[in-house]
């Protein structure tokens, strides 16, 4: 069964849904970012092509058309009734994808909106008073994977750099090991 999108959570349903496809048959996935085949033909003049219709199917012709709706049914089958009305229309698993994804992550101008907030949470990112260290790093690593799901990846090193140099004060000497390249031991000795 393909993860079921209910209407909250669609960045963690998203990944889900494309690691689903994948592991089914990654040409599933090809469907879904490029569009549905479309059997063709040469017309008379020889210059052009033009679709076939659907008696002129070969077997490999019906096989490739099967791709995109196998890719609709594992679509379909992983939202819930309501989200179902928002895709009824939608006549292939691309234009089904790009709608849930229209609707929940909003248009490019919306997802460079969430880019550019997110961005500037990342920046001005700091510790809360009395925030666990694992409170502080549950909270940061959302922001970094929201970030990613919009397409937006920072590189390790820089978040690592941005984390130690948020450390509460308490953490500073353990930090510096860090920066120095000692492990964990090292740190909790000092």
């Amino acid at each position: 069964m393909p993860p079921r999108f209910n209407g909250q959570y669609y960045e963690w349903w998203k990944t889900r849904m494309h690691n689903f496809i994948m592991a089914e048959d990654s040409e599933l996935w090809d469907v879904i970012c490029d569009g549905p085949f479309v059997p063709t033909k040469t017309g008379d003049d020889h210059a052009v092509t033009i679709p076939k219709i659907r008696k002129e199917f070969n077997d490999v012709d019906r096989k490739a058309i099967k791709k995109n709706f196998r890719a609709k049914k594992i679509l379909v089958c992983g939202i819930s009734l309501d989200k179902y009305n928002r895709i009824s229309a939608c006549q292939s698993a691309k234009e089904i994808w790009e709608a849930l994804q229209t609707a929940h992550e909003g248009t490019t101008q919306v997802k460079q909106s969430k880019i550019d907030m997110l961005t500037t949470e990342y920046e001005l990112f700091r510790t809360k008073d009395d925030e666990s260290i694992q409170d502080m790093h549950t909270r940061f690593t959302s922001i970094i994977n929201e970030l990613h799901s919009l397409g937006e990846i920072i590189p390790r090193n820089k978040l690592v750099r941005k984390i130690l140099s948020v450390l509460p004060s308490s953490w500073e000497s353990k930090s510096e090991c860090y920066h120095r390249g000692k492990g964990p031991a090292e740190a909790n000795n000092r």
